[in-house]
């Protein structure tokens, strides 16, 4: 009886060794996205479309820029002929124009970068629309981006754990508010 007992419960470990653990395997890929930003038709486009609006825009500046150029070196030539007072009023107003077109040359920048910004981060989340889509449509588990900035592009909703990280995150924040406080109070 103890022998049959013995073996009995050495076929159930090695039967229970035995037994094979099911390895998932995930089907992945990643996209270059500095090279997608780059070959893209909507990219160039948004690209040509904000390089003539700085070419048209630079040109109206030129032409400003020139015109103080033009009266900064006409300046210097007759500084001598019109005497001290006349060349500090003259080099003061040259001066505060040449700041007004340095100030104009960086709001046009901001403008063109503020608005070419608003357009390219349109265009990033309907490519990361169409990556998910497209991710969900092939079976894909995860589809990672190389290039510029490395990221996950898609993911399964069962693989995110951004819940329970913020949950965490929030908890520890809470506590540490909490014992700030408790200390203030005992001060």
């Amino acid at each position: 009886m103890k022998k049959t007992l013995i073996l009995f419960a050495f076929s159930i470990v090695l039967i229970s060794c035995n037994k094979t653990t099911e390895i998932k395997e995930f089907k992945t890929a990643y996209i270059n996205t500095t090279k997608l930003m780059e070959e893209s038709e909507e990219s160039k486009d948004i690209e040509a479309k904000y390089k003539e609006k700085a070419k048209v825009m630079g040109n109206q500046l030129e032409a400003e820029v020139a015109r103080f150029k033009s009266e900064a070196a006409s300046f210097k030539e007759n500084a001598m002929k019109n005497g001290q007072a006349w060349a500090q009023q003259k080099g003061s107003e040259l001066q505060q124009r040449e700041e007004r077109l340095n100030y104009a040359q960086q709001a046009m920048l901001q403008q063109l970068q503020q608005e070419s910004g608003v357009e390219i981060d349109s265009l990033v989340k309907s490519y990361r629309k169409v990556i998910k889509d497209y991710g969900k449509e092939k079976g894909y588990d995860y589809i990672y981006g190389t290039g510029d900035v490395a990221s996950v592009l898609y993911a399964k909703d069962s693989y995110d754990i951004s819940k329970e990280i913020i949950k965490m995150i929030n908890d520890k924040y809470t506590s540490a508010n909490k014992k700030d406080a408790t200390s203030k109070e005992g001060k």
